[in-house]
């Protein structure tokens, strides 16, 4: 029997009312590991293949035939958007067939979550965090809400494979399978993994099962990209020069953004103009600025806005105007946002994408491109590059156009290996191992410390901790009363630790800041951080507002709108780099191949950086004197080892090296004085990197590295471990050093 002939026939009149003459090659291959095996499976196709559907097809068609006494399934998603989304998507499908589907974050009324806890039946979506909250808050109400649980399918699973989010998602499936005495099947969806074996077993961790991953050939994309460079200020790179094979302005624009405006960002609002496009930037920051910018050029030129924001700050009202436009098919405006829409959302027919600088990894770079290019249209993505132009007396290593050359890379990576960065599954978690620990403390109550690390260290997740760390764990929380020990030697949450678990913050492991509610009137906009005193603006929603009140104590900003521009904080964003795109970035500057994505500036400012790297030898020797005692080191390392180097540095060499006032740019270069010469650099490096070298000598004397959220409550040693060990590169600083001495001893 084929697998359509399989499906329950309200699956098969669905398929026929949505016109699909047959089912794709990864609805095909699902329903058969789903139907004939009772393995995990993972499912990775590109963007808008129809992974949703083929998972929950064959899913709901077992239901059908034998359906489920509790909850059975759960679809894992990372984002309240997706959630939403996908619960639109799957009540039309469900509805026929009357099985219930559930949304549940923080978003959704009381009265609807009230309804699924009388009546757990069908397909729960929910975030990780509210899954968090419902294990410690509802845990004698598991066994019935989830006694027939069969699958958990977890949508945009490498979202999850790289932090602490990915470990607890796992950690909660372990713990409310033992809970209500089940062993889900785990669906995986993902459209940019790279290592499918390495996800594979990312997805099976703790489940004692093994993962089908259907190997479905991807037919050959046609993207639609172009890359152009900006300098912020002055006269562009390509002025005056002749194209010379470089792609011309993909279009001409009917208008122009107003006289003197930022080039880049009149580029974008120029090639915006009747179209529904997103506008991706790196950080919450920069999407509140070029909103403002944006609509100020609107304002300058008498017309209508039409331009939306989309961040993690912005309050639920703006989120959803914003996905709901996007969604219709007859507003044409475009929307600026961070990672928030990068993952899964369906938002209709999206002419365009454009990326502002280059994002941190292929694979956002693959899914921001991926929201474009549905309905049989090929993916399109803009990148517009930007940066001030370099002063005549600027340093060299700050003349190289760094976010030029890593857009470049990210894009040759993939489409010359079809490379994407692996999961990193060898953490030595100690901030969620925190989590758990107090997690299942408030939720099952007292338990002996025996029975707290049975339940604890069980979990695939801790699988490199020892009973000796736990036991260091342990007697820390007890002593900053985060954990209390009861008369009969139970252990129970203590006074402090209370605090803690009862806060709705808890329930999610990674950084927040701070955060104070803003308000204007009647209408919430979001949340800051750090908010100013009264008097000073702020900006949020992409508009301006000045500060009325701040009331601290109840974390609430109230404000009224004005006129202008201020730059906007959420905290800091950091980016996580792989040695693989560095490596290739030096490879650009090396080569002398263009790029057919390159448009006219871009060409011109890779060809200046070209030049000038080759005549100061950037691309052929890490270590380049500016002058005097002035040195530049450029290492062509990933972020976390190129941290590995700089503290190598410090501490093994400074002093054999005379090395002094080392600023680094990571994970670009970094720039020092040093009375050593150039072999005697790389000598000194060659016979410390020779010694044995403990990863924790990396860590300064005094250092505490709070890395991850739930450091701060972690004993000391343990953070330094976990930082040490888990964290910093140094077997891939190691190789690279002996790398050095090989050619330049």
């Amino acid at each position: 029997m084929n697998v359509f002939d399989r499906y329950a026939p309200f699956v098969q009149d669905y398929i026929y009312r949505s016109n699909w003459e047959s089912l794709r090659a990864i609805q095909a291959a699902a329903g058969d590991a789903i139907f004939n095996t009772d393995e995990n499976v993972l499912l990775s196709a590109s963007t808008a293949s129809g992974k949703t559907e083929a998972a929950f097809f064959p899913i709901l068609t077992l239901f059908s035939e034998d359906m489920p006494k509790s909850v059975g399934a759960i679809y894992i998603g990372p984002l309240k958007a997706l959630i939403n989304d996908q619960f639109m998507r799957l009540n039309d499908l469900c509805a026929e067939a009357d099985i219930p589907v559930w949304h549940w974050h923080g978003d959704v009324s009381q009265s609807h979550k009230d309804k699924m806890m009388k009546h757990p039946s069908g397909i729960l979506q929910i975030t990780p965090e509210s899954l968090e909250a419902m294990l410690m808050r509802k845990h004698a109400a598991i066994a019935k809400l989830f006694g027939d649980l069969r699958f958990v399918v977890i949508d945009e699973v490498h979202s999850l494979m790289r932090g602490d989010r990915g470990g607890q998602t796992l950690c909660l499936i372990e713990r409310l399978s033992k809970l209500a005495g089940v062993n889900p099947r785990r669906i995986g969806l993902s459209a940019t993994i790279g290592d499918l074996d390495a996800a594979g077993e990312f997805l099976a961790a703790g489940s004692g099962r093994g993962t089908v991953i259907p190997r479905i050939e991807a037919k050959g994309t046609k993207w639609r990209l172009s890359m152009e460079h900006f300098y912020i200020s002055d006269v562009q790179a390509g002025e005056g020069k002749p194209l010379d094979g470089a792609l011309p302005v993909l279009e001409t624009a009917t208008d122009t953004a107003p006289q003197h405006s930022d080039p880049g960002i009149g580029y974008i609002f120029e090639h915006t103009r009747g179209k529904k496009c997103l506008v991706f930037v790196n950080s919450r920051e920069e999407c509140e600025a070029v909103t403002t910018t944006l609509r100020s050029y609107c304002e300058a030129k008498h017309e209508p806005d039409r331009f939306l924001i989309h961040h993690g700050n912005l309050s639920a009202s703006y989120r959803e105007t914003a996905e709901a436009a996007m969604k219709d098919e007859d507003v044409y405006m475009t929307t600026v946002t961070t990672a928030t829409l990068e993952l899964g959302i369906d938002i209709g027919r999206l002419e365009r994408a454009f990326q502002i600088d280059a994002p941190f990894t292929v694979s956002s770079f693959l899914q921001r491109m991926g929201r474009t290019g549905r309905r049989d249209q090929p993916p399109e993505m803009w990148f517009v590059m930007r940066e001030e132009m370099p002063e005549p007396r600027t340093m060299l290593p700050e003349t190289v156009p760094w976010k030029l050359l890593q857009g470049i890379a990210l894009v040759q990576c993939y489409a010359e290996e079809r490379w994407v960065e692996p999961p990193r599954l060898d953490r030595l978690p100690y901030s969620l191992l925190y989590h758990q620990t107090m997690s299942t403390l408030a939720s099952c109550g007292e338990l002996t410390p025996a029975e707290l690390a049975a339940r604890v260290l069980t979990l695939k997740c801790f699988y490199r901790i020892s009973q000796e760390d736990y036991k260091i764990l342990l007697r820390h929380l007890i002593e900053i009363d985060h954990i209390q020990r009861t008369d009969e030697g139970g252990l129970i949450v203590g006074l402090a630790g209370e605090r803690i678990v009862n806060s709705f913050k808890f329930y999610a492991v990674f950084q927040e800041n701070e955060e104070f509610t803003v308000r204007c009137e009647s209408q919430e906009l979001g949340t800051i951080v750090m908010p100013p005193p009264a008097g000073e603006k702020i900006a949020i929603a992409g508009h301006v507002w000045i500060v009325t009140e701040v009331d601290r104590k109840r974390h609430l900003v109230y404000c009224e709108p004005v006129k202008g521009k201020v730059p906007a904080y959420f905290g800091e964003c950091p980016g996580d780099i792989n040695t693989k795109i560095l490596v290739r970035m030096r490879e650009v500057l090396r080569e002398d191949k263009g790029y057919p994505y390159l448009m006219h500036n871009a060409v011109q400012r890779l060809a200046q950086a070209r030049q000038n790297s080759r005549n100061a030898g950037i691309t052929e020797l890490p270590l380049i004197n500016l002058g005097g005692r002035m040195w530049a080191l450029f290492p062509w390392l990933g972020t976390y080892s190129f941290l590995a180097l700089e503290r190598f540095l410090k501490i093994r060499c400074a002093g054999r090296l005379g090395l002094k006032s080392l600023d680094p740019y990571r994970p670009y270069f970094m720039q020092f004085t040093m009375t050593a010469d150039e072999r005697e650099f790389f000598t000194v490096l060659a016979d410390e990197i020779s010694k044995p070298l403990d990863p924790l000598e990396l860590v300064y004397p005094d250092e505490v590295p709070v890395f991850e959220k739930y450091d701060e409550y972690v004993p000391a040693e343990l953070v330094k471990k976990g930082f040490a060990y888990g964290v910093l590169g140094t077997e891939e600083m190691k190789e690279r050093i002996r790398g050095w001495a090989d050619r330049y001893l």
